[in-house]
């Protein structure tokens, strides 16, 4: 068994590496700063600042613009807006197939780690599950690349947004700079590749001490 446990130590890395990793894919999916706005009429916009998500857009205001909303309000995308650009709904999309996909990549992570600390020296089961964890991982980390770069490169071009009026949102804002979401994203993008590579760097022992079952 300690033969087929050492040989998987970066495998264990990529478990732990895939795991921040996708806890930060969701975590830069669920927060709304992804672009930040920086707007001169503050009439409605009461900081002069606005964030824009892939679900939604928020800013805060001193005036009752919407029931239920008297500082904070929000405005959720709709899937019939046709004037929000289509990094926006890429994004929701993709972000969506990488939980899916680092999920699965866990998930497979974890039954092949299981085998190997159990001794269970099964090469094939063992192989395929943490180079499918591995693939996972990968597809997980590119589905993520894909927005962030895509949204980064429309703030560094500060590239405008036709709102709807409901939307009380400028076209476009004097000035724009990348959110929180991004740079999360960055760092999950890292580590979701890195623990792929992991991942699919195992080799099975020649000769290992273990309990062979079938």
């Amino acid at each position: 068994m300690s033969s087929l446990v050492s040989t998987s130590h970066l495998q264990l890395a990529a478990f732990a590496l895939g795991t921040v990793g996708w806890i930060l894919c969701t975590v830069s999916m669920g927060i709304v700063e992804w672009r930040v706005w920086h707007v001169d009429n503050t009439t409605i916009i009461s900081s002069g600042i606005a964030w824009v998500g892939i679900w939604k857009v928020c800013f805060i205001s001193y005036l009752h613009v919407s029931p239920g909303y008297k500082e904070q309000f929000c405005r959720k995308f709709s899937g019939y807006d046709s004037s929000i650009p289509r990094e926006i709904y890429a994004a929701q999309g993709l972000l969506l197939i990488a939980t899916c996909m680092g999920l699965l990549g866990l998930t497979a992570t974890i039954f092949a780690l299981r085998n190997v600390y159990m001794g269970i020296a099964q090469k094939t089961l063992i192989t395929r599950f943490f180079l499918v964890g591995g693939f996972f991982y990968i597809l997980a980390g590119l589905c993520v690349l894909i927005p962030v770069s895509w949204n980064f490169y429309s703030v560094m071009h500060n590239q405008s947004i036709a709102f709807p009026p409901s939307y009380y949102m400028p076209s476009s804002p004097a000035a724009q700079e990348a959110g929180a979401a991004i740079p999360i994203g960055i760092v999950a993008v890292i580590l979701l590749l890195l623990s792929g590579t992991f991942s699919l760097s195992y080799r099975f022992p020649v000769t290992a001490n273990t309990v062979t079952k079938s």
